[in-house]
């Protein structure tokens, strides 16, 4: 592809013309900061570009000096950027390439998971398959991995292991396919949710209310927005909040709870609740409680979530209901 004009050349042509004209050791620096798809972009540019005149190189770099030397002072900015990628490319990719800017560092999308929290990539992780786990675990740092594993629930961690430890060389398109997963659902998240999230942070302040101020801001809410009030209601409790609850309250939602629901709710709560449990259970109850959640085999962390949801729900129920006591009121329950 011989270029017999200089206005006829692409851009991808005019970068490559540029990095040939500057010398191997010149180009070779500046060709190892571009992205992949930049790289393969000017590197085929280049290898198809054919003879180019003298006098077409020299207009050409006249005219990129001139362009630099008129800019003045630059200010780089997100606003900017967005504004100059939006005259090349459709809304949809500049979208997307933003979202990446926003997160977290790295040249690809394993070097951005490496700066990652551990406990940001774990809470992701651990609604994803085991073997789509065992596969990023695989790609991220050694050090990051370990971190990563030791916080996912003990249960899924072993599944991750014991796949990892099976794990054949992937596909390419397997993994190409998972990166962009990865890209769509949690970077671009994660750049949105930079911020602490405002219902965590409602929650927290509502917990540390007392219980008629609590409900009286809680109503008040669900007459304004029920979806709110709703999430910000599941961030108030959760099921390790249950270590909160005194034994006799223990007991009754023990008895209350749906037999099929409370061993799959146990498979992958922490020791601390499992103990908690069994210790207000008689032994012959206890063993049966065991053996059920031994006969489980693996289970999937969306049914286990749902089962410990429906034990919190109802917990939360009793305690609307005047059965059991909840949050402060058990502490000061149990002080007495």
């Amino acid at each position: 592809m011989a270029a017999s004009a200089e206005g006829r050349l692409t851009g991808p042509q005019r970068a490559a013309t540029l990095l040939l004209a500057m010398g191997e050791e010149a180009s070779a620096r500046i060709l190892a900061l571009l992205h992949e798809d930049e790289l393969r972009e000017i590197s085929v540019a280049m290898a198809q570009l054919g003879p180019v005149g003298a006098e077409q190189v020299e207009r050409l770099a006249g005219d990129f000096v001139r362009q630099i030397g008129s800019a003045g002072s630059l200010v780089g900015s997100l606003e900017g950027t967005e504004r100059l990628l939006l005259r090349t490319l459709p809304r949809e990719r500049v979208a997307q390439i933003m979202e990446e800017i926003r997160g977290p560092a790295g040249r690809t999308m394993w070097d951005k998971l490496g700066n990652v929290s551990e406990a940001v990539l774990a809470n992701y992780l651990r609604n994803e398959y085991p073997q789509t786990v065992a596969v990023v675990l695989s790609r991220i740092r050694p050090e990051q991995a370990a971190r990563v594993l030791a916080a996912l629930p003990e249960t899924f961690a072993m599944e991750v292991v014991m796949r990892m430890l099976r794990m054949e060389s992937v596909q390419k398109d397997v993994l190409d396919g998972l990166e962009r997963t990865l890209r769509a659902e949690f970077m671009s998240n994660l750049a949105r949710s930079a911020r602490r999230e405002p219902h965590e942070m409602m929650a927290e302040i509502l917990n540390n209310l007392d219980r008629a101020t609590e409900a009286r801001f809680l109503a008040a809410l669900d007459e304004r927005n029920r979806e709110a009030a709703d999430r910000i209601k599941a961030l108030m409790f959760t099921f390790e909040d249950l270590a909160r609850l005194s034994s006799a309250a223990i007991q009754a939602v023990l008895r209350a709870a749906e037999r099929d629901k409370l061993p799959l709710a146990l498979k992958g709560a922490s020791e601390r609740i499992r103990d908690l449990f069994f210790a207000n259970l008689s032994e012959r109850a206890g063993k049966m409680l065991r053996d059920d959640i031994a006969s489980l085999g693996p289970v999937k962390i969306k049914d286990v979530d749902e089962a410990q949801a429906a034990i919190v729900a109802l917990a939360k129920e009793m305690a609307a209901a005047g059965q059991i006591e909840i949050g402060e009121a058990a502490e000061e329950a149990m002080i007495e």
